[in-house]
């Protein structure tokens, strides 16, 4: 799940005022080159994905992978976001998250019903950022309201998600699970509406918003789905 509140606290703030507000063809240009950089990010982290599993890493580097990005994330890109060193560390990170997907992905793959689980849970990852990208695209709806909401709700889940570390309640994960791909999808609405509107105007920190979210709502839908299959 997300792991950089300080982001999370700074994408949850209001608008800029309008007389910063970039013109059209400023918002244009970071929409195209946000996607862009998400299409190209998200076919590394296949490719550093498939890498891992085909080297059988073991299931320790999810842990080390995810530390490792999320420091990068918090520290390291924000101070390079507005420099073309910022490309280099979104790949860092992106690779890195791909890298530590590997071992899960195996895991999956060695259970019965396994690659159907994974075949759905990106289909409907797809499925889910498409619609809800879209919708606030051709809306053109302002979705600034749903800042604060977001971010208490993200760190609600996140204080449950560590009291469960140690009560280790299947039922308390599943609901984690099925909350943090909520939250996601609100991410996605909030991310892309804030983009559109012109009130994100560096498209390396909109890449990395909208791929934690893609990123997120995958291993979770991979959770649920795994479940329902047991069942």
């Amino acid at each position: 799940m997300r792991t950089d509140p300080q982001h999370l606290a700074q994408r949850a703030a209001g608008a800029i005022p309008a007389s910063q507000a970039p013109t059209w063809v400023t918002t244009n240009k970071v929409l195209k080159n946000t996607y862009l950089l998400l299409s190209a990010t998200l076919l590394f982290s296949a490719v550093t994905a498939g890498i891992s599993m085909a080297l059988a890493l073991p299931p320790m580097t999810y842990l080390i992978s995810v530390g490792v990005a999320m420091v990068m994330g918090i520290f390291v890109l924000p101070r390079t976001a507005n420099s073309a060193t910022g490309i280099g560390v979104i790949f860092g990170i992106t690779g890195l998250l791909g890298l530590g997907l590997g071992p899960l992905l195996n895991m999956y793959l060695s259970v019965p019903k396994g690659p159907e689980v994974i075949a759905t849970a990106m289909a409907g990852t797809g499925g889910i950022f498409l619609a809800l990208s879209g919708y606030a695209l051709t809306s053109k709806r302002d979705f600034s309201f749903m800042g604060g909401f977001l971010f208490v709700g993200f760190m609600v889940v996140l204080m449950a998600a560590l009291a469960n570390l140690f009560f280790q309640m299947p039922a308390v994960s599943l609901a984690v699970s099925s909350a943090i791909v909520l939250l996601m999808s609100g991410f996605i609405l909030f991310d892309t509406s804030r983009i559109a509107r012109g009130e994100e105007t560096n498209y390396i920190m909109a890449t990395y918003g909208l791929y934690l979210s893609i990123f997120n709502i995958f291993i979770n839908l991979l959770s649920l789905l795994g479940v329902m299959g047991d069942e």
